[in-house]
């Protein structure tokens, strides 16, 4: 099962999460909905390098996707989805969403 850590005001999360609606091979995690769902997802944003680009840039890290053999990667077609036409990106200082 691919995890998708997704965020409920995230334009982007809200564009792979409908590919993904009745889909058993993903579980959505809305980072949003409970604190226990951000931690997990601060612990994985804070130790893995497939975040060290987003960090630098000021951007969130979501949708990000944790595949079958562990991969963590912030790319929807590495998970098999059709990534968001071009636009601006969720960052921390609120820009883009």
């Amino acid at each position: 099962m691919i995890k998708m850590f997704v965020m409920t005001t995230c334009p982007y999360c809200e564009y792979v999460e409908k590919q993904v609606e009745g889909n058993d091979k993903f579980e959505v995690i809305d980072i949003s909905k409970h604190v226990r769902n951000l931690k997990k997802f601060l612990d994985l944003r804070d130790s893995h390098p497939a975040f060290d680009e987003a960090k630098k840039i000021g951007d969130v890290g979501v949708p990000c996707y944790v595949l079958e053999d562990g991969t963590v990667t912030l790319s929807s077609a590495d998970a098999g989805l059709e990534p968001m036409p071009d636009g601006p990106a969720c960052s921390l200082d609120g820009t883009g969403c």
